[in-house]
């Protein structure tokens, strides 16, 4: 299978992540960008790009033009990973797939990207694309909107503010703020989000919150299928997302 642009862009920027993280674990000397560069055989321009993309969503640190460093954010999922909720979540996953026949996925945010961090068998098969560290749109997602599920509209416009939605997602996909809130606005009554076509042409989304033990939102729980496998069964599809979340909130709610 081909590999997109966008696939590639965020394979090399969780390259990065990884070297940065595993000599500063190791306790050897950190790079900067032209070191980086040339361990990785990148372009150094490129590296440039991605090294500013992963600092400004946390994921890596410097001071001024000094080297590179895990950031707030790479700590913050990395302890979020190591939760009991995640450690469960795999076999909530493969019982979605088993009782509902579609793709089951595990994401959580980082800034206006959504991080997948657990996919389902069936959604990892030679013939797909998804992978964990595949990062996605917040706006155009099921789980991204899902992640938002708790924004007032003054955090979500600073949230969005400086992003670009011309040309991302598929042919449902918000391409504006509002449009985006008129979703989430939509969606709030029904308990759960519901994407058609907002990120992959054919592909419909449902997804609900998973939360911590303080009630805040650490994670979304999705499921994606063709129209055909979700018409007249969402709210059954919906109701089993909701089961799966709830138990995986009280592994969370249990840890804390």
């Amino acid at each position: 299978m081909e590999t997109s642009p966008e696939a590639s862009t965020m394979a090399q920027g969780l390259r990065i992540v990884r070297l940065v993280t595993e000599r500063e674990k190791a306790g050897r000397q950190m790079l900067g960008v032209s070191q980086l560069a040339a361990e990785l055989q990148l372009d150094q321009s490129r590296v440039s790009r991605l090294t500013q993309e992963l600092c400004d969503i946390g994921l890596l640190e410097r001071e001024e033009r000094g080297p590179f460093r895990a950031g707030p954010r790479f700590f913050g999922l990395a302890a979020s990973l190591n939760n009991g909720w995640f450690r469960e979540a795999g076999a909530e996953l493969e019982k979605l797939v088993s009782s509902l026949g579609l793709r089951a996925r595990v994401s959580v945010r980082a800034g206006f990207r959504v991080l997948l961090v657990r996919a389902s068998s069936n959604d990892m098969a030679a013939e797909g694309f998804a992978y964990p560290g595949m990062i996605t749109p917040v706006w155009c997602t099921g789980a991204g909107r899902a992640l938002l599920w708790d924004l007032k509209r003054k955090e979500l416009d600073a949230l969005l503010q400086d992003v670009s939605f011309i040309g991302v997602g598929g042919p449902q996909a918000a391409h504006s703020i509002s449009e985006t809130w008129d979703l989430m606005a939509r969606d709030r009554p029904q308990g759960y989000v519901a994407a058609a076509e907002e990120f992959e042409h054919g592909i419909h989304e449902l997804a609900v919150p998973v939360r911590d033990a303080q009630g805040r939102i650490t994670a979304a729980l999705s499921v994606l299928g063709l129209e055909g496998q979700l018409r007249g069964n969402a709210d059954r599809v919906a109701g089993a997302l909701a089961e799966s979340a709830a138990r995986l909130s009280g592994v969370s709610r249990a840890a804390g």
